[in-house]
């Protein structure tokens, strides 16, 4: 007989109920073709769907040209490249599960190598090889590290396009059949960088004080609500703190997910750093949120998660070296959000949902395996079974 699990229960939201509370954290493969999504990211996706990992989200898809990471980065800012990604939709849905969509713009974070080759902004041997650098944009000018591309300050047409951006981007994405939508807000991406005081220095309406560092983040909101459907399920991802001094801090978040709740955003994703590319975080013994400078432990940012859940009285999704189904559950369990996001554990095991429901006996008879998998792999613990009682363990 099945346990009742809180990770292997359904959850609704809005008009889309995800069949379990994992998550696909949107992972960035650096492998699409001036945007287009190439055979690897079908690849990549489908993978996750036989695993049966409740919502699958595509990498961080820019919504313009000049907003990608890199030049491998997936986009949609055309209508070619959403009717690229509709076999991958299509086949997570077939598979049970939910396709989602992260419409991200990098800023002055924009225009760098791959991260295997060092992650540093585009040169000469780049432009070479194909590969020119571009015009970046930021609220202010101010580099994200010493050496890198100065941005330029966006005026309010640069606002303007940006917030157009957005929205085209998000309609593209639901007629390619993705059922929830995420807007990336943290990380120092664009978005986030209006948000910190650190990277925000602007003295108009998008600048000062936080009410004005968050108007061009709900401004997104409302554009990117006012075309998808009413039953589309919005997601926010945040960094939660910047962990820097005089940085964005939880509360400013709390203050944040409250105004997103009030402009149809459904659940913040909780998140943390990347402002200057450097802070890692981790909790300290009492489990409360603690800036660092050394690894991250489990479960690192669910203080965050739960402090914006519990206090802005909204759904929130726990992220952060969460690796264990037991560690998820307990999560769950205990009111600290609502869905997990994993990503490099998924990664490393593309079927960690299914060997999760196996941990939790959430699922003894195999139930949940496609059934082009199902009939060999419950035969497989049988024998496995069998073998034990064989060897007397």
């Amino acid at each position: 007989m099945a346990a009742d699990t809180k990770l292997f229960s359904p959850i609704k939201i809005r008009g889309i109920t995800i069949p379990n509370r994992i998550v696909l954290s949107p992972l960035c493969m650096y492998s699409a073709n001036h945007g287009m999504a190439s055979d690897w990211q079908f690849a990549h996706l489908s993978t996750f769907a036989r695993g049966k990992t409740g919502l699958i989200f595509a990498e961080a898809t820019a919504v313009e040209a000049r907003g990608r990471i890199t030049p491998g980065c997936l986009g949609i800012w055309t209508d070619e490249q959403a009717d690229a990604l509709k076999p991958i939709t299509s086949f997570i849905d077939r598979m049970g599960c939910i396709p989602a969509m992260q419409l991200a713009h990098a800023g002055r974070k924009a225009g760098t190598k791959t991260p295997w080759n060092g992650g540093t902004p585009l040169d000469d041997e780049d432009r070479k090889a194909g590969n020119p650098s571009w015009d970046i944009i930021a609220p202010s000018d101010i580099p994200v590290a010493e050496g890198w591309v100065i941005p330029k300050a966006m005026d309010s047409n640069d606002i303007s396009e940006i917030i157009q951006a957005f929205a085209d981007a998000a309609a593209r994405a639901i007629k390619a059949g993705f059922k929830v939508i995420e807007i990336h807000s943290a990380h120092g991406y664009l978005l986030h960088s209006f948000l910190s005081p650190l990277a925000n220095k602007r003295n108009d309406e998008y600048g000062g004080d936080i009410h004005g560092r968050m108007k061009l983040l709900i401004q997104v909101v409302d554009a990117v609500r006012k075309v998808i459907p009413e039953d589309t399920p919005l997601f926010c991802r945040i960094s939660a703190v910047d962990g820097l001094e005089n940085g964005w801090e939880i509360d400013d978040s709390v203050v944040l997910a409250k105004k997103l709740k009030e402009h149809g955003v459904d659940v913040v994703d909780c998140s943390a750093g990347g402002i200057s590319g450097a802070p890692l975080f981790r909790s300290n013994k009492d489990g409360k949120p603690m800036k660092t400078n050394m690894d991250r432990g489990p479960g690192f940012q669910v203080p965050y998660s739960d402090k914006v859940k519990n206090e802005a009285d909204i759904k929130t999704m726990a992220v952060g070296v969460i690796v264990d189904p037991n560690q998820a559950e307990e999560i769950l369990q205990s009111s600290k959000a609502d869905l997990i996001a994993v990503g490099r554990e998924l990664m490393y095991n593309p079927f960690w949902s299914l060997h999760a429901a196996q941990a939790l006996n959430a699922d003894p008879e195999f139930s949940m395996w496609p059934e082009q998998y199902k009939w060999g792999v419950n035969r497989r613990g049988k024998l496995a079974e069998f073998k034990g009682v064989r060897d007397g363990t």
